[in-house]
């Protein structure tokens, strides 16, 4: 449901930090077949490794 609504999200909304519910990058194709949403992911301080986040259960944003 988030993936269909980031589709109609304006270009700037971070859509590179939406995976889903066990960290995978499941939206990676959605980033021109490249490696850039993992990048941007990387280059915010997000560890990555074979299209999972690691230590996902520390930087889950869980909304309260």
């Amino acid at each position: 449901m988030v993936g269909w609504a980031m589709n109609a999200c304006p270009d700037d909304v971070p859509a590179h930090r939406v995976v889903n519910r066990v960290g995978l990058l499941s939206g990676k194709h959605h980033f021109g077949g490249s490696n850039l949403m993992q990048q941007l992911l990387e280059n915010e301080g997000i560890c990555v490794a074979d299209n999972r986040v690691q230590d996902f259960e520390k930087v889950f944003w869980q909304p309260e």
